[in-house]
């Protein structure tokens, strides 16, 4: 490992340790275990403007401050897996339980505990890997892989406190990729290019961001399809470029009328790519989507007749690790967008970021973390006053990796 705990790392053990980025390595009999984790703790403290809508004002009307002790977009993690050789075939699996560090109510301790992963896997390096159980997405995972604020707070520490985790980016410049349940492929990697595609558990539709102006459903008639490819290279100037998608049936979407109902599908697709050379660091990212809605997936992605909402998500970053020092400093902005349709109180619903990152690595496995992100939302209504709301907040802590 090197001396400088770098967003790769953190990366690698949110989507799953790897032999690569090994923890605590165990040999038991023909198993290799290998246990590891996350630590990590902020103080934030959120100032609120405007107007109670989207991430910009989930946290009241008027002007308000919050303070809390929180984890960031990680949640606390402990993960063991375990791999082996048995006829011909790499064995593996993965079990992780994901706690949070803080309770809103005294005297009484929440589970606030997530179990994000529990898969196992099959295959060899000649022809790939299959994944079964439960992991990240795979649709938008490489978004939020590349985020920086994965090593600290981003937006949502105002109103997620007690939670076991915030927000970071999500909703703010991609869509949240999710933990779910899947069968999935990996190709082998063939001179930095693999894919993966997969059929993951279909979720539900749901309202929340654009109140009382969304259909029900009662869920996705059949799994979604999602599936990823991505070319990666190394050397002075390196770096990797992706593409993703996902499609799924959506069924008993409410229409307006008593006792009719209609099917559609939910879609989205994304690209993007991330290069660096001589300690500075860029990352683009686009994504559009269809009946997919915004922040999370499916939430407000039709209207109140089951027509689809269109919907795009892009970010820009930009980091520079200071020589021998090993702190990396990050900038990045980002937009998520929901477009109103011509039944709809509203024309646009948007939240938008700006994040300020200071990432300090005081050993290899731990990090101090400075952040400043200013959050703000707008809706524009059609016949009433058009709504905004501001977040602005400012984070200190620390993260470890084991």
């Amino acid at each position: 490992m090197k001396t400088k705990l770098s967003l790769a790392v953190a990366a690698a053990l949110l989507a799953g340790a790897s032999s690569a980025n090994a923890g605590i390595m165990i040999p038991a009999g023909d198993w290799t275990l290998d246990i590891g984790g996350v630590v990590n703790a902020y103080y934030t403290s959120t100032r609120h403007s405007g107007s109670s809508v989207g991430l910009g004002g989930a946290n009241d009307t008027g002007t308000s401050t919050a303070s809390n002790i929180t984890t960031g977009l990680l949640p606390d993690y402990l993960s063991v897996s375990g791999k082996t050789r048995e006829n011909d075939l790499d064995v593996g699996f993965t079990i992780s339980i994901n706690p949070g560090i803080s309770t809103k109510n005294s005297g009484i301790q929440g589970s606030n505990q997530e179990n994000r992963q529990a898969f196992l896997t099959f295959g060899d390096k000649s022809w790939g890997s299959i994944k079964l159980g439960k992991d990240l997405g795979i649709y938008a995972s490489d978004a939020i892989l590349n985020d920086m604020t994965l090593l600290g707070v981003g937006s949502g520490a105002g109103f997620l406190a007690g939670n076991t985790t915030t927000l970071g980016r999500i909703g703010t410049g991609f869509m949240y990729a999710d933990w779910k349940s899947q069968i999935a492929y990996s190709s082998p990697n063939w001179n930095g290019f693999s894919f993966t595609g997969g059929v993951t558990q279909a979720w539900n539709v749901s309202s929340a961001v654009v109140t009382g102006a969304s259909s029900t459903s009662r869920g996705g008639a059949s799994p979604a399809f999602e599936g990823k490819a991505s070319y990666e290279w190394a050397g002075d100037f390196g770096g990797k470029v992706w593409v993703s998608g996902i499609s799924e049936k959506v069924q008993g979407l409410s229409t307006g009328v008593a006792g009719v109902t209609r099917n559609d599908r939910a879609d989205a697709w994304d690209l993007g790519g991330t290069v660096s050379a001589a300690g500075f660091g860029v990352t683009g990212y686009y994504g559009q989507g269809s009946g997919m809605g915004t922040i999370i997936q499916l939430r407000d992605g039709f209207d109140t007749t089951g027509k689809t909402r269109d919907s795009t998500d892009w970010y820009v970053q930009g980091t520079y690790t200071i020589p021998t020092v090993g702190t990396k400093i990050g900038l990045s902005y980002g937009e998520s967008k929901l477009d109103g349709n011509t039944v709809d109180t509203f024309n646009e619903f948007k939240d938008k970021m700006w994040v300020l990152g200071a990432y300090h690595p005081i050993t290899k496995h731990l990090n101090l973390v400075a952040e400043y992100a200013d959050v703000k939302s707008d809706l524009k209504n059609k016949a009433v006053a058009s709504l905004n709301g501001k977040d602005r907040t400012v984070s200190l802590g620390a993260i470890l990796f084991f």
